[in-house]
């Protein structure tokens, strides 16, 4: 019996440390919901270590009053998958749309925006607000954002603000990857994993 209760305290112990350590680089994410499964009232989740397993298109709206403004675009490399993340400044939490589109089309003006790569992911950031709304300063880093060599992301595209949207593209080496989208906080980030 004192060794069944060793044997479950040790587990417990185990268990609730490998739940603080969800990433060296990000925390575990929220829930994003995917927008063709009607069927399914569960949100599709994924830990920042999942490698993603699905192209289909992902949606979660913005907490009401959200003025965020992208204030860095960085990509890295991980364990079976890329990664993109928009970091954002200002107030609230952010919302997004981001599916395969067949061409790179501008809000607004319609015109086409040149994106390298095989396929073209649109991320639409909803809750978005120019800098004079939200307080901070825009990203002005180079644009494209270019990938390392060789992974499924090629490069980052734009990312201009229409209408409360923060507009911009990935570039991916193959239509039809699997992706995934989740938001952190501490800064608050939306974050897009590429299956590679």
């Amino acid at each position: 019996m004192k060794h069944t209760r060793l044997a479950l305290a040790v587990t417990a112990t185990a268990l609730v440390l490998a739940g603080c350590s969800a990433g060296a680089d990000e925390p575990a994410p929220s829930p994003a919901v995917s927008v063709d499964t009607p069927t399914s009232s569960a949100p599709e989740t994924t830990t920042s270590d999942e490698v993603p397993r699905d192209a289909r298109e992902k949606v979660s709206p913005a907490g009401e009053g959200a003025k965020l403004t992208v204030v860095d675009i960085r990509t890295g490399r991980h364990e079976g998958f890329d990664r993109v993340v928009y970091e954002l400044g200002g107030e609230g939490t952010p919302g997004w749309r981001v599916g395969y589109v067949d061409e790179a089309l501008q809000q607004g003006s319609g015109n086409e925006v040149p994106v390298a790569g095989d396929a073209v992911l649109q991320v639409l950031i909803d809750g978005s607000a120019y800098p004079f709304d939200s307080g901070v300063e825009q990203y002005d880093g180079p644009d494209p954002v270019l990938a390392d060599a060789g992974g499924s992301v090629v490069e980052v595209s734009g990312s201009g603000v229409f209408e409360g949207v923060t507009q911009s593209f990935i570039g991916v080496a193959a239509h039809g990857t699997p992706f995934s989208v989740y938001s952190l906080t501490g800064p608050t980030r939306v974050v897009i994993d590429v299956a590679r």
